[in-house]
């Protein structure tokens, strides 16, 4: 069993909606905090003894029956993406905040009863884009919002993973099926096309080639070039497939006064010399994978105390997601799709 930490009485009840992997990352990370008690719902019976047992933590084989046997403070939802609007609007029914894994949803449905019904009972809703807890990524976004380089007007990222070799059920998980979240665009290049609306601005349009090309026993995209323009006035271009050997992400910012580069795993932000013939790096020390995590649980359990974080608000989610089901009209219809 994994030793759990100890912690304080009267810390906030934190419920782990669904112990698949990212459940069980959640859970373990909201643990790592010591400023909760963690419990969880799950409905298989195999997996749900098996956390149980590893992190000695309550289990509830439906988000009913925790409700009913709580109160709990905090939900975190990583069930199947479909799933999510309908089991958050059930948590803020029974007064409890809500963080939900990306993406948001697989359509639009439900969501502005979810906006409107969080509002009424003065419940925080958040979503759960880790980028946004990168140390190279926050100090990149400071460095572009300081305004020292200029008006970004170019991007352009460049992404991509052995997805066999980082998760390799991928074939009996939510991935395979687009309607559960699955396939490239949702659930991979949501999280750079997220990080850059944060740091420059949200999409306004976009162009979309997305096919499967490698990834064997799946039909959905495993690869995606997207093209897209943003309300600052800015162009930029995403290219990604979920393949490669190597696990590489490269973000390039072109601004009217200089450039500015991240790159992952390197852990290191750059920007371009005064004349342009080199880049001066900035590096950050290495993380462990948990510890971004444990600061967006930190994050999300300040909210609860009314404390601002950086967390992506549900307005923001609602906006990448647009961009999720824009890309993917895009590239079944083969044309430009303005949000």
């Amino acid at each position: 069993m994994t030793n759990t930490p100890a912690v304080p009485t009267n810390s906030p009840r934190i419920l782990i909606v669904g112990a698949g992997g990212i459940g069980e990352r959640h859970l373990r990370c909201f643990q790592l905090t010591q400023q909760c008690a963690v419990s969880f719902c799950e409905p298989k019976e195999s997996l749900r003894e098996k956390i149980a047992a590893q992190y000695a933590a309550t289990p509830y084989a439906t988000l009913d029956a925790a409700i009913e046997c709580g109160p709990f403070d905090g939900a975190v939802i990583c069930s199947p993406a479909q799933t999510h609007i309908p089991l958050a609007r059930k948590c803020v029914a029974a007064g409890i905040h809500v963080l939900i894994e990306k993406p948001l949803s697989t359509d639009l449905e439900g969501i502005s009863e979810l906006e409107q019904e969080a509002a009424f009972a003065n419940r925080v809703v958040r979503l759960a884009y880790i980028y946004r807890f990168f140390p190279a990524i926050q100090r990149a976004r400071h460095i572009l919002q300081s305004g020292v380089l200029g008006p970004v007007r170019h991007i352009g990222i460049i992404s991509g993973q052995n997805y066999p070799s980082f998760r390799p059920d991928y074939r009996d998980i939510y991935y395979a099926h687009r309607e559960q979240g699955g396939g490239a665009v949702q659930d991979a290049l949501t999280h750079q096309v997220h990080a850059v609306e944060w740091m420059v601005s949200p999409v306004e349009s976009i162009v979309c080639h997305a096919r499967h090309q490698v990834l064997e026993g799946v039909e959905v995209e495993d690869t995606v070039n997207l093209s897209a323009c943003l309300k600052s006035g800015a162009m930029a271009s995403f290219a990604l497939n979920q393949f490669q050997r190597i696990n590489e992400s490269i973000f390039t910012f072109h601004a009217a006064k200089a450039s500015l580069r991240v790159e992952f795993p390197a852990n290191r932000v750059g920007v371009t010399s005064q004349d342009g013939s080199q880049w001066i790096w900035e590096q950050l020390p290495p993380q462990e994978r948990d510890a971004p995590f444990i600061d967006q649980a930190l994050d999300f359990l300040g909210t609860l105390r009314a404390e601002p974080g950086c967390g992506c608000t549900l307005a923001e989610g609602v906006q990448t997601l647009r961009v999720n089901l824009g890309a993917l009209q895009a590239a079944r219809e083969k044309r430009e799709i303005l949000l």
